[in-house]
C-alpha cells in the first residue's frame, strides 16, 4: 500500500460524509437517481452513474482504479471507464471511433473541420438548452461557451483555459537599469527595443543584445506576435465586424499594417535578430534563458515563474517580471479560444435526454469547491499542505504530476473557481491574478466558430499566403505595393468569398 492509498482510506470517511451532504442538499437535476414503482410503493434507484470517456494520455496511464479516480467516482456517485488514447494519435483515433460508431458517453474532441461536420450531422447531442440548470457551469463567463459553439448552438462543455492569458514577459533588471518601462505606443516599442538591443543593457562590453527576437512561426494562429502586439494598438483579433455585419481582416485594418511596419523598421536596422524567418521556437527560448534578449512577447503569465527558475542557472542575477498587453486605450488582450478542446455527449452512447442530463450534473459536480481541489491540489496531507494564511504549498508536485495532472488537464476546473490560492514565488502568483483578469480586457476574434466550406477547403493555403507576405514585407523583399499585390492574391485565392460565407454565417447565427 502506498503512502497515496494509505491517505485515501484515512480520508474515506470525510468524502462519504461529503456525498451524503451533497445527496441531501442536490435537487432531482444534481443526482444520479430514478424512481421505479412496485405496486404502491416508490423505489429509488442510486446506484452509480455509469460514464465512459475517451481523453488524451498525459504522462503514464493511470492505473485503473486508482486513488483519484476512486475519489472522483465516490464523490460524483459514478462509476469510470476511460479510455486513453496517446496524443500522436489522438485525432485519428477519434475520427475511427466515429465512423464506427463506437463512442464512450463523454467524448474529449478538438474543434477541427471533421468534429464540426460530425456536429452538422446531427450526432452529438445540443446542450445549450440545459446549461441554465447547473449552477457552477453557468458561473464560467459565457465566452467560453461561445468559442466553441457550431451554428450558434453549443454541443460541449469546453476543457477550460484562460481567454485573456498573454502576457509580456521581461527582464525587470535590465528595463529598470536603463530607466525604461514597458512600452505600449508603437513609438515606445520602437525607442525601448532599440536602446535594449544598441547600448549593452547587459553591461558585458559585447554587442549580443536584442531587446526582443521573434522566430519563424511568429504570425502563427493564435499565438500571431503581430496580431497581439496590433490588438493592444486598437486592432481587431484575426477578424473585425462592425454593426452592419461586413467582416474584415486583420492585415487590411490599419494598426495591422502600423504593426508590421514597425517590425519592417525594427528589421531593417537590425534592432531584431536576422535569422527569425529561419530559427525555432524552442532556440528562441533557449536564447531568451541565456541572457540574449530582454523582452519575450510571446509569453504566458504563469509561465514566467518557470522561464525564472531556468534563466537564473545561465544569468544568476535576472529578474523577470510580467506586464499585461497595453496601448494609448488601456488594457486590451488579444483573446484565445479558452480550451483545449471540448467535452461532448454523442447520440449512440447517450441514449435519451435522462442520461444526458445525469451526465451533465456529473460534470457539474466536477466544479464543486471538493473537486475543483482535488484536480488542482491533490490530496491534503499528501499533494499539497494548507498553511496558516489560508493559501495552500505542495508537498510533492512531482507525485501530483503523476497521479492527478492526466485528471487536471482533461476534467473541468478553473484555477481561480473553487479552489484554495497556492502559495508560491511573488512572480508565480501574479501571473495566476493576471491570467483571470485578462478576461476583462480580451478582444474575442468574431470568425472564431463561423462554418466557411472556402476556409475548410483552402484555410491552409490562404493564411499561408499571407503570412508568407508578411513575412517578405518585413525582410524588404517585397515594398508597399507588393504587398498590396499580395493581398490581392489572397483576395482572388479564394480570401474574397470567405469573407462573403463569414458575413453570411455571422447572419444566420444572430437570427
Amino acid at each position: 500500500m502506498n503512502r497515496t492509498q494509505k491517505k485515501w482510506f484515512a480520508l474515506i470517511g470525510t468524502i462519504t460524509m461529503a456525498t451524503g451532504v451533497l445527496a441531501g442538499c442536490a435537487g432531482e437535476q444534481a443526482s444520479n437517481k430514478t424512481e421505479s414503482t412496485t405496486g404502491s410503493t416508490k423505489v429509488e434507484d442510486t446506484k452509480p452513474l455509469e460514464v465512459s470517456i475517451v481523453m488524451p494520455q498525459v504522462g503514464d496511464i493511470p492505473a485503473k482504479g486508482n486513488t483519484i479516480e476512486q475519489m472522483i467516482e465516490k464523490y460524483t456517485n459514478s462509476k469510470l471507464t476511460i479510455q486513453w488514447v496517446p496524443n500522436s494519435t489522438y485525432d485519428e483515433k477519434i475520427n475511427i471511433m466515429i465512423a464506427s460508431n463506437e463512442m464512450a458517453k463523454i467524448m474529449k474532441v478538438n474543434y477541427v473541420p471533421t468534429i464540426i461536420s460530425t456536429i452538422q450531422g446531427d450526432q452529438f447531442w445540443e446542450i445549450g438548452p440545459y446549461l441554465k440548470d447547473y449552477k457552477n457551469l453557468m458561473a464560467q463567463n459565457q465566452q467560453y461557451y461561445e468559442n466553441i459553439k457550431v451554428d450558434g448552438k453549443l454541443y460541449g462543455i469546453p476543457n477550460y483555459r484562460e481567454i485573456g492569458r498573454n502576457a509580456i514577459v521581461y527582464r525587470k533588471d535590465l528595463l529598470d537599469s536603463m530607466g525604461l518601462k514597458v512600452p505600449k505606443t508603437l513609438d515606445e516599442w520602437y525607442s525601448v527595443v532599440k536602446a535594449l538591443t544598441l547600448n549593452d543593457p547587459d553591461k558585458n562590453g559585447k554587442n549580443d543584445t536584442y531587446g526582443l527576437m521573434l522566430e519563424k512561426k511568429y504570425n502563427d494562429g493564435n499565438n500571431s506576435t503581430l496580431t497581439r502586439v496590433a490588438v493592444s494598438q486598437g486592432g481587431v483579433n484575426k477578424w473585425g465586424v462592425d454593426n452592419s455585419g461586413k467582416f474584415t481582416p486583420e492585415f487590411l485594418t490599419p494598426p495591422f499594417v502600423d504593426t508590421m511596419k514597425l517590425f519592417k523598421r525594427l528589421y531593417t536596422e537590425k534592432l531584431i535578430n536576422q535569422d527569425f524567418p529561419a530559427l525555432d521556437s524552442t532556440e528562441m527560448d533557449k536564447q531568451f534563458e541565456a541572457g540574449r534578449a530582454v523582452i519575450k512577447i510571446n509569453g504566458l503569465a504563469t509561465n514566467a515563474a518557470n522561464i525564472q527558475d531556468r534563466i537564473v542557472k545561465v544569468v544568476s542575477t535576472a529578474q523577470l517580471d510580467i506586464a499585461p498587453w497595453e496601448g494609448s486605450q488601456g488594457p486590451r488582450v488579444a483573446g484565445q479560444a479558452g480550451n483545449n478542446g471540448f467535452l461532448a455527449f454523442p447520440k449512440s452512447a447517450v441514449k435519451n435526454e435522462a442520461e444526458l442530463k445525469q451526465l451533465l450534473a456529473f460534470m457539474d459536480k466536477l466544479l464543486d469547491k471538493d473537486m475543483s481541489t482535488l484536480q488542482k491540489r491533490g490530496i491534503e496531507g499528501v499533494h499539497h499542505k494548507k498553511s496558516s494564511d489560508g493559501f495552500v504549498e505542495w508537498i510533492d508536485l512531482t507525485l501530483f504530476n503523476r497521479e492527478v495532472k492526466p485528471y487536471r488537464d482533461n476534467l473541468l476546473n478553473f484555477e481561480t473557481y473553487n479552489v484554495p490560492p497556492l502559495k508560491d514565488t511573488e512572480l508565480a502568483m501574479k501571473g495566476y491574478k493576471m491570467e483571470p483578469e485578462g478576461l476583462k480586457y480580451a478582444i474575442a476574434n468574431p470568425a472564431l466558430t463561423l462554418s466557411s466550406k472556402i476556409y475548410t477547403e483552402r484555410g491552409k493555403e490562404l493564411d499561408t499566403l499571407i503570412a508568407d507576405a508578411q513575412t517578405k514585407y518585413i525582410v524588404g523583399k517585397i515594398d508597399d505595393a507588393g504587398w498590396a499585390d499580395e493581398v490581392e492574391k489572397w483576395r482572388k485565392a479564394g480570401g474574397d468569398s470567405l469573407i462573403k460565407e463569414y458575413e453570411a454565417a455571422y447572419a444566420k447565427n444572430k437570427k
